[in-house]
């Protein structure tokens, strides 16, 4: 009995010491996993960067200043297309920080008959696009896929950009550009929300195929309102400059057209435009006039001694020059009116300083701008010689009676 009891107590302390062992064992690998869970602890001046590089996590400790002298002392190298977050010239002022490097690869885009290969750290469509210089439109379709085609593409990935068709729509007398991926009439309609009612045509059919730039209109039966914005030319005013030579000239303030809106009354029949009516106009922004200095400078001039000569213009064309002396103030009212001064070389001008000058009205018709030697002239009167010399100009000067009129 005795040896029995020996032997029980002997069993005992061999499970007892197992037990402690496993219980130590199971201690030791919690205590080893909790620690290998908590992040490096910093000290007084370090600064905790957590880096995700392609799904790869890693920990530095550093005391460097900016993310750009951790890296390198992180031996952490970036090729130039690479993107990160937030920059390299970040200065610390956190003890801890995310940073997140976004590789770049290759990726051919095919836009129609274009092909370019970038290298783009961005992972979506439109990113990829638009960090390549690419614009696109939100009708544009952009697909995205792995390159199949190595000798095509090369390797890495293949974005397809299909632009959307330009179309010009007029719904109901207001046109509008629009931008579509759609293949017949009936699905742009669709596509736009445009609801065709009893009494609306179409000016082309439902079936009918998209083209670039294609009108499509959309009008209702009966008399309708259209209102539109439209342009206004901006006027031109010419500064002489005696020290430029005739035939040449610059922009000294560019002119700028202005808007207005233009109401009408439209009545259509089966399709058909019956009528149109301005009801109004409204001007919602002014032009602006453009300013042009223009030559004025005489080249090879017509004088009292040569008495006539030929002068050829900028373009080329010949004028046979002539001069004559009358008082010209029932012709100023050809052109608006106002006085006229003999210039000191005895050309006769009018108060913006052109030359009075006879020419043949069929083509230089009445005020119009004209070249001659002496300068530049506009056109107020013609005179017999006209009909001999199509393309002469006869000055209007003081130099035969010398009495200023």
């Amino acid at each position: 009995m005795m040896q029995s009891l020996r032997k029980n107590v002997l069993m005992w302390r061999v499970w007892s010491a197992i037990g402690i062992g496993v219980v130590l064992s199971v201690f030791f690998c919690v205590h080893m996993a909790r620690a290998a869970s908590v992040e490096p602890q910093t000290t007084t001046g370090e600064r905790l960067i957590t880096i995700y590089d392609q799904g790869e996590k890693r920990v530095v400790l550093t005391h460097a200043a900016t993310l750009g002298e951790t890296l390198q002392q992180a031996h952490v190298n970036l090729a130039q297309y690479d993107r990160i977050e937030p920059s390299l010239d970040t200065r610390y002022t956190a003890e801890s920080y995310t940073v997140n490097i976004y590789r770049a690869h290759p990726v051919t885009i095919i836009d129609g008959m274009k092909r370019q290969q970038v290298l783009s750290p961005y992972r979506t469509a439109a990113d990829i696009a638009k960090d390549a210089g690419v614009s696109v439109r939100s009708e544009d379709n952009l697909e995205l896929s792995h390159s199949t085609d190595v000798l095509a593409d090369g390797m890495g990935a293949r974005l397809e950009i299909t632009r959307a068709l330009p179309v010009q729509l007029v719904l109901y007398g207001a046109e509008s550009t629009l931008y579509t991926q759609a293949k017949t009439v009936k699905e742009l309609l669709k596509e736009k929300g445009v609801t065709l009612g009893s009494e609306d045509t179409v000016s082309t059919p439902l079936d009918a195929g998209l083209t670039e730039n294609m009108k499509v209109e959309v009008w209702r039966n009966g008399a309708q309102t259209l209102t539109r914005e439209e342009d206004i030319d901006f006027t031109v005013r010419q500064i002489l400059d005696i020290d430029l030579p005739v035939g040449e000239s610059k922009i000294q303030t560019p002119g700028t057209k202005g808007k207005k809106k233009v109401s009408y009354k439209i009545v259509r029949r089966e399709g058909q435009e019956m009528s149109r009516t301005k009801l109004q106009e409204l001007v919602v922004e002014e032009p602006k006039e453009q300013v042009e200095i223009v030559g004025n400078k005489p080249l090879n001039p017509l004088t009292p001694g040569k008495g006539a000569h030929v002068f050829i213009d900028s373009k080329g064309v010949s004028h046979r020059e002539t001069y004559y002396d009358l008082p010209m103030n029932v012709t100023m009212g050809s052109c608006g009116g106002g006085d006229y001064t003999v210039r000191t070389d005895g050309a006769k001008v009018d108060k913006d300083g052109y030359i009075l000058v006879a020419a043949n009205l069929g083509n230089y018709p009445r005020c119009s701008i004209v070249e001659t030697s002496m300068g530049l002239g506009k056109v107020y009167d013609t005179g017999g010689f006209a009909v001999r010399h199509p393309h002469g100009f006869d000055l209007a000067t003081d130099w035969s009676n010398k009495d200023g009129r």
